[in-house]
């Protein structure tokens, strides 16, 4: 009797958290264009709806299914293809809605994987990952020496306001395709969260911790991971598709190597650990690459030491990080460790301003000759020619990394008491 009673009051109360928690995903993909009016901010949105999706089918591999790939671009990049295609079909009178051209994407990128993934699912491990490569360089390749089909350089472009226009949505506007967008996104997070939660889900988990007993048990582990890999493609391909809508022209640069590592490295420094995790990391992907190339011209070489410090401090990512410190917040631990957590985060800004500056004066410096010996950064005026400002700020890197080891030992000593 009281295990029941039990079961009867904790089912509906996860079912009113699931449902707070998809409906408050669904009104901030609905409300974030009516507060970020701006057109580079629905552009953005629209960017990081597109990276939502193909983050969380990258996940699908790396996070669920532990397959490090390093080619994931060569699908939701067919996808894009594939969907441009269509689209010009449809300007010419295919009978077809606009709404519908990223399922044709994602269904092409399917069949691909149907035909590659046998081959490629076949190994784990370090081995995936280089077939992987290999076959995405082999794609590359190959756009470029078939420019029939590829378009050559110039690629393939298009026009998304093609063919009819139902409810008078021509998703000619930003807005209307934003939330076209927001539409698949939110479905395909859906879709891909309810995957993880079926026996095909759980099994994949049980690949990636233990191919041997999973196999001993009468599974076959390269037939799960193939089958996750074919559903994996298919997402990544609607992402495709999208894109190939929201920009209007596709290069064979969505094949590329880099586009296929910024997936790994967002959707591990996001949290690939948990569900949410590359849902983050998507966000910080389309910020980083949309705003700090504007920003500074060592823009990659921060991404760079932010993927090696998430490696080195935080190997579960953002999403790990926010879920410890609401635990942390839960049980009280931060009414004890509030002051020495707090030392250590001014240190962590004292020192990445050093480091930054550094780095900004090193940059400034080789362009010298053309801008100048003088840099303006953080409020101050740097003469990067002078001994000083490197001597400063050098001494400021030292005393926020000597900071940061202070709060180290004196979280220690709190976490003793």
């Amino acid at each position: 009797m009281d295990q029941n009673r039990g079961l009867s009051v904790t089912q509906p109360a996860n079912s009113l958290s699931r449902l707070l928690v998809w409906g408050g995903y669904a009104l901030v993909l609905v409300l974030a264009p009516l507060l970020l009016t701006s057109s580079l901010s629905q552009s953005l949105l629209s960017q990081i709806g597109i990276a939502i999706i193909v983050c969380l089918s990258y996940n699908l591999l790396l996070g669920q299914g532990g397959m490090v790939s390093f080619g994931h671009a060569v699908y939701s990049g067919m996808g894009a293809f594939l969907a441009m295609h269509t689209l010009n079909r449809v300007s010419g009178g295919m009978p077809l809605p606009v709404s519908l051209v990223p399922l044709v994407g994602g269904l092409a990128s399917a069949l691909l994987a149907l035909l590659l993934g046998w081959v490629t699912t076949r190994r784990a491990g370090t081995s995936f990952a280089m077939i992987t490569f290999g076959m995405g360089e082999l794609i590359w390749a190959a756009a470029l020496v078939l420019p029939g089909f590829f378009g050559g350089e110039g690629g393939v472009s298009g026009n998304r306001v093609a063919g009819s226009a139902p409810l008078g949505l021509s998703f000619g506007p930003q807005i209307q395709l934003y939330y076209l967008i927001a539409a698949y996104t939110w479905v395909c997070t859906a879709l891909m969260y309810a995957l993880t939660r079926t026996p095909l889900g759980r099994m994949l988990n049980a690949v990636r911790d233990n191919p041997e007993r999973v196999a001993f048990i009468g599974y076959n582990p390269q037939r799960v991971r193939y089958m996750v890999f074919v559903i994996a493609a298919f997402f990544a391909g609607i992402a495709g598709g999208l894109s190939a809508l929201n920009y209007e022209i596709v290069s064979n640069e969505v094949f590329s190597g880099s586009r296929s590592g910024a997936y790994l490295l967002f959707t591990f420094v996001g949290g690939s650990t948990l569900f949410v995790g590359p849902i983050i990391g998507a966000v910080l992907m389309v910020l980083a690459f949309g705003l700090l190339p504007g920003l500074t011209p060592a823009w990659l070489l921060y991404l760079g030491v932010i993927f090696v410090g998430m490696v080195m401090l935080a190997p579960g990512g953002v999403a790990a990080l926010a879920l410890a410190a609401w635990r942390m917040a839960g049980q009280g631990t931060w009414a004890r460790q509030w002051a020495p957590r707090l030392l250590m985060l001014a240190a962590l800004v004292i020192a990445a301003s050093a480091f930054v500056t550094g780095v900004e004066m090193v940059y400034h410096l080789q362009q010298s000759d053309v801008s100048g010996p003088m840099l303006s950064m953080m409020g101050l005026t740097l003469d990067t020619r002078s001994p000083v400002s490197w001597i400063g700020c050098a001494v400021v890197g030292m005393s926020g990394l000597a900071l940061w080891l202070a709060g180290q030992r004196w979280l220690a000593q709190e976490g003793r008491v």
